[in-house]
């Protein structure tokens, strides 16, 4: 039975894996976005182009869509641990050849754009594989929902001090200096991975061919609504509204005339609005109203988007990114919850295959999309419009987020009571 009403912000670290993997990920995650924030940058400065700040999300995130379904099947066919491992191996490695790039100042923007595809075929491995273990790292399964609300928050931070970071490092020690911040950051996750002892052993089956697994995979979402339907409403946010980020370098450069220092404060000031969203959410009663909660991030995304879209003074516009980025991580931790919440322990690499797909699967598209509008209507009615879209899927999606909480009609998974008393 599910403890009713247990509120602890912190209960999933009583799990001695979950504080390493925690700890572990989260001098990572730092790394990871003074890259994230220095490659976009890089690629504006040399081109002047929106539309290849779109090409360039898309370069790093399309491979998730293309393989993320097989990343799935493999955290399931195999051990997801060893997944894991290796695929953090893999970013470094692919971190130290962008070092070794910029710093010996050889590189063109398709050099860049091609490491960045590198990324993302890996990101598609290890993304299943990462959200998948959190389950096995957590001792008292209740703790799940929590342990989620802590890796959004993990994440959020990260957002803050790695963007921060990388406007700092960019104007003094410049572009090389990011990437191998990171390479090196990934070595406490993999210390981390290394240090973790398991009292069970990790549920893998290859017993089926890898097309039986992908299509039990998509049958499962189709005879479970509540998984589908979740997976839909974050695919469209995803290609539309989400990847508004992609245009911040041209408000920090172009509308706010600042530098690297202030594209790297707007996106901190997006990751402060996502990790108080996400933190408040690690303190949510057990038992809470997800669909409800996710209706209304949803609703704070778009009205962020839409008063930060047009605005000129710099201190509103940051004021404005914390609501959009609470929205936004909201929205996506929430949705996270949901499908973890609801999937069963066989299916669980596979529902996240395609949950990974719907979120980093189409934000590049959206990307490619947002940055080659942008290029004609301008980047703040660009933005406007991904506000006024984000209001109208909320209202599309309301009758069912506004329904309740979930029940059996919506759920087909052999742990039905367990679901209904945490979902």
């Amino acid at each position: 039975m599910a403890s009713v009403g247990k509120i602890s912000t912190f209960r999933a670290f009583s799990s001695r894996n979950y504080r390493l993997f925690f700890t572990g990920q989260s001098i990572s995650l730092i790394g990871t976005w003074m890259q994230k924030t220095a490659i976009p940058w890089v690629i504006y400065m040399q081109t002047n182009s929106t539309f290849m700040l779109g090409l360039t999300v898309f370069a790093t995130q399309f491979p998730s869509f293309l393989f993320s379904i097989f990343g799935g099947v493999v955290s399931d066919r195999y051990n997801r641990y060893k997944v894991l491992l290796t695929t953090q191996v893999l970013s470094l490695i692919q971190a130290l050849i962008l070092t070794i790039l910029v710093i010996a100042n050889h590189y063109t923007v398709w050099e860049i754009l091609t490491v960045s595809i590198l990324l993302g075929v890996i990101n598609a491995f290890d993304v299943p594989a990462r959200q998948a273990l959190v389950y096995n790292m957590v001792d008292d399964k209740d703790d799940l929902p929590n342990a989620i609300a802590l890796n959004s928050s993990m994440v959020n931070l990260a957002k803050i001090v790695g963007p921060t970071l990388a406007g700092l490092v960019l104007e003094k020690f410049g572009a090389g200096f990011c990437f191998g911040l990171n390479a090196f950051s990934f070595l406490a996750v993999i210390v981390s991975l290394l240090l973790m002892r398991f009292n069970k052993p990790i549920p893998y089956d290859k017993s089926k061919k890898v097309i039986s697994e992908l299509q039990d995979g998509f049958a499962y979402i189709k005879a479970t609504p509540g998984i589908g339907l979740i997976i839909l409403f974050l695919g469209i946010m995803s290609f539309l509204v989400l990847p508004y980020n992609t245009l911040l370098p041209v408000y920090a450069k172009v509308i706010f005339a600042g530098s690297a220092s202030t594209f790297g404060y707007l996106s901190g000031f997006i990751g402060l609005g996502a990790i108080i969203g996400t933190v408040l959410l690690a303190s949510l009663k057990t038992g809470a109203d997800l669909k409800k909660i996710l209706f209304i991030a949803t609703l704070f995304l778009g009205v962020g988007l839409i008063l930060f879209s047009h605005t000129t003074n710099f201190a509103l516009a940051c004021f404005f990114a914390v609501v959009t980025g609470f929205g936004m991580m909201a929205q996506v931790t929430v949705s996270n919850t949901i499908l973890q919440t609801l999937v069963s322990v066989e299916m669980r690499g596979r529902v996240i295959s395609y949950f990974a797909m719907a979120f980093f699967g189409m934000l590049p598209l959206g990307s490619f999309l947002v940055g080659a509008i942008s290029a004609k209507i301008g980047a703040p009615n660009a933005l406007l419009g991904q506000g006024i879209i984000a209001l109208i899927v909320a209202a599309i999606f309301s009758r069912y987020l506004l329904t309740g909480k979930f029940s059996r009609k919506e759920i087909s998974s052999t742990e039905d009571e367990a679901i209904l008393e945490n979902a």
